[in-house]
C-alpha cells in the first residue's frame, strides 16, 4: 500500500467510499469553483486507484489524482484521455504505463510541498510497478485559448510529442496552436501561465499533442501529455526518488 509522509503532508490510496467521496468533493470545489455544484464523479473512477494528499496536522485534504494502470500501449483505449484523442500511435508503446488523471490542489493551498509530495507518491508508484510512461490530459482553465496564447506557442517550439507518438484529433471541438500560431512565445507569459502539472511534466522532458480540445464541460483546454521514464533527466530522477524516499 502507498504511504508516503514529508513535512506535514501524508499521500495514500483512498481506502473507502468516504474516501473517494472526499476527493470527488475536491475534484467538484477545483474544477467547478463551487463545492455546492453536482459531484464531479464518473464511470473511470470505478477502475482506478485514488491518491489522496492530507494535511496530517489537520486531516484536510489538499490534493488528490488518480491512476490507471496499463499492461502496455495495446490497452490505450481504456483511457479516459482516448475520449477526446485518437491515440492509436500509442497502442505500439511495448510496456506499462499509467494514466494520471483528475489532478487537483485545493484552491485555498500554495505550498508549494503539496505537489512535491504528489510526485513523490507518484515516483515511488512508477519505481515499484516498473512503470514506463505516465500519460493523462493537462489542463488550462477555461476555455479562452487566446488567453494562452504564449504558452501554447512555447508548447509548439519545444515541446511536441514525438511523430511516431503523437495523438490526432478526435474530439469535435479543438484549437490547432501547432497550425495556427506563427508567433514566438514570450517565455516570461508562456510560464506564469503554464498550468503546474503540466509544468512539472515538460521539466521531466513530458511532451503534449499538437491541439488542445476544447472541454466545455470541465470549462477547460486540456493537452495531451506523455512522459517516458527513460527520458527523465538523471538529476531530475534524483529530485523526484529523495521526495518519494
Amino acid at each position: 500500500m502507498l504511504s508516503l509522509t514529508k513535512g506535514r503532508y501524508r499521500a495514500r490510496f483512498a481506502e473507502t467510499p468516504d474516501d473517494l467521496l472526499a476527493a470527488q468533493r475536491l475534484r467538484t470545489l477545483t474544477f467547478r469553483g463551487d463545492a455546492d455544484a453536482p459531484l464531479d464523479a464518473d464511470a473511470f473512477d470505478a477502475i482506478c486507484a485514488h491518491v489522496l494528499v492530507e494535511d496530517t496536522r489537520s486531516g484536510e485534504l489538499v490534493c488528490c489524482f488518480r491512476i490507471l494502470p496499463l499492461a502496455a500501449g495495446r490497452e490505450i483505449d481504456r483511457s479516459y484521455s482516448a475520449q477526446y484523442y485518437e491515440l492509436s500511435a500509442l497502442r505500439d508503446f511495448d510496456g506499462p504505463m499509467v494514466e494520471m488523471g483528475r489532478f487537483c490542489i485545493h484552491p485555498d493551498r500554495r505550498d508549494a510541498d503539496i505537489l512535491r509530495v504528489a510526485w513523490g507518491a507518484m515516483t515511488r508508484y512508477v519505481d515499484d510497478n516498473g512503470v514506463e510512461m505516465l500519460f493523462g490530459c493537462s489542463s488550462f482553465h477555461g476555455t479562452d485559448a487566446e488567453a494562452y496564447r504564449d504558452a501554447f506557442a512555447m508548447l509548439k517550439e519545444r515541446h511536441l510529442a514525438p511523430k511516431r507518438w503523437l495523438p490526432r484529433v478526435k474530439a469535435p471541438k479543438v484549437f490547432r496552436f501547432a497550425q495556427r500560431l506563427r508567433r514566438k512565445p514570450d517565455l516570461k507569459r508562456a510560464a506564469l501561465a503554464m498550468p503546474p502539472l503540466l509544468k512539472t511534466y515538460l521539466l521531466m522532458g513530458g511532451w503534449v499533442s499538437d491541439h488542445a480540445v476544447v472541454d466545455t464541460h470541465m470549462n477547460t483546454l486540456h493537452v495531451f501529455t506523455g512522459l517516458e521514464i527513460r527520458a527523465i533527466p538523471d538529476a531530475r530522477k534524483r529530485l523526484l526518488r529523495t521526495a518519494a524516499g
